[in-house]
């Protein structure tokens, strides 16, 4: 089997075929019992439908390995449900549905890279980059003087999305966030 890997070897990230479909580790875990047979415990994402299941394997099950591409792109607009991103070398458009933007895409504004990944030529996720800056377009104004530890306010960002901010935060701030888990990282 070319590009062959045992379920010994998967590490989070690994991507693997398994009944046609493409499977990515999230989690794994080697588990050594003190009778019977070593096994893995997995948690794999679906990265076509990006269901999640947790299934255990034997260490010496073989995969052979799925090639995902991932490639840098710029969000250029959308037009509908459509997202229109550009292939920086090649300057093509590419249209991408919304089912295929993650959770993080919400703090994607035009002109930002993303990573869009496909496996064999079929688009099945896009990445936002891990930390942006964005404009707070809308919150209630801060109070001087207010330092509560780890109060937080809610806030629109300039994509729209909403998210947490400290009580300092006010309109026209510019602020990191992280868009893995939406949190407020600082100012900008």
């Amino acid at each position: 089997m070319a590009g062959a890997i045992t379920a010994g070897d998967f590490r989070n990230g690994v991507t693997f075929e398994m009944d046609g479909n493409v499977l990515q580790i999230v989690e794994f875990q080697h588990v050594k019992p003190g009778k019977g047979a070593a096994f893995v415990r997995t948690k794999c994402k679906n990265v076509i439908t990006g269901s999640v299941v947790e299934r255990t394997f034997n260490p010496t099950d073989k995969f052979e390995t799925a090639y995902v591409e991932r490639k840098e792109m710029q969000y250029s607009y959308s037009d509908g449900d459509l997202y229109y991103f550009m292939d920086m070398e090649t300057f093509d458009m590419l249209p991408l549905n919304s089912d295929v933007l993650g959770d993080g895409f919400k703090f994607v504004k035009e002109e930002m890279m993303c990573k869009v990944m496909s496996y064999k030529g079929n688009v099945f996720a896009v990445e936002a980059p891990t930390f942006v800056e964005l404009e707070v377009t809308d919150t209630e104004p801060g109070f001087k003087g207010d330092t509560a530890t780890n109060a937080t306010k809610p806030a629109t960002l300039e994509t729209g999305a909403q998210i947490k901010v400290p009580l300092f935060i006010d309109v026209g701030t510019v602020i990191r966030v992280d868009t893995r888990t939406g949190e407020y990282l600082e100012r900008a």
